[in-house]
């Protein structure tokens, strides 16, 4: 397995995951506006640590359920329905009804390194979303579950979400002064994902029956 080519793949998912406007992205943009850049990065990398933990315990989750394939099965419907769900509402209803978007205030006075892992670690999404996208790849033979690779992954999974706070934090000022334009493009683009990821898991299930 090439590692190199396994570092990218969990580079692109995890900045996949990350790039929808949030809590954690939006954070880092307004500390890096308000206290300066270098605040904004080390609230990143605060964040990028949790991120790491949590991606290489869906690998570790996703290892276990590729030798119960009666249990992967079962979560492949269901994650196809959630999918499909998503799609549906990011692509027909949310579109017609765009909302501001609503900035955290951060009056925290600790270090922001420490309050990037507080914040991820509370946001337990990456979690079942790296577990379904590890077994997937698993699945079409892109990734294994090796030791080496796991690593190679999470390092790249680490990585693209340094990579998507960091663009926040560059172009949040373009973001922020075309909230409503991006945010319903945000939505078409989510739903587009989410679309794709859903035919993928049909197609998966389709080939299993």
């Amino acid at each position: 397995m090439d590692i190199t080519f396994v570092f990218f793949l969990g580079l692109i998912i995890a900045l996949v995951g990350v790039i929808p406007p949030g809590l954690l992205n939006m954070t880092a943009a307004k500390i890096s506006l308000k206290e300066g850049h270098v605040r904004g990065v080390m609230f990143s990398i605060g964040v990028c640590v949790i991120v790491a933990a949590q991606t290489y315990l869906a690998s570790i989750f996703a290892r276990y359920l590729s030798k119960h394939p009666e249990v992967i099965d079962i979560l492949q419907r269901v994650a196809f329905v959630i999918f499909v769900l998503i799609t549906i509402y990011f692509l027909l209803i949310a579109k017609s009804k765009p909302k501001p978007q609503i900035q955290p205030k951060i009056k925290s006075k600790h270090s922001r390194f420490f309050q990037g892992i507080f914040l991820s670690a509370i946001n337990v999404f990456p979690i079942p979303y790296q577990a379904y996208m590890t077994i997937t790849l698993a699945t079409i033979g892109w990734l294994d579950f090796s030791q080496i690779t796991i690593i190679s992954y999470v390092s790249g999974a680490a990585m693209g979400t340094f990579v998507t706070l960091y663009m926040y934090i560059f172009f949040f000022e373009k973001i922020k002064g075309k909230s409503f334009t991006s945010q319903k493009s945000m939505n078409y683009v989510i739903g587009g994902i989410t679309g794709i990821i859903s035919i993928v898991t049909l197609i998966n299930i389709i080939r299993e029956l």
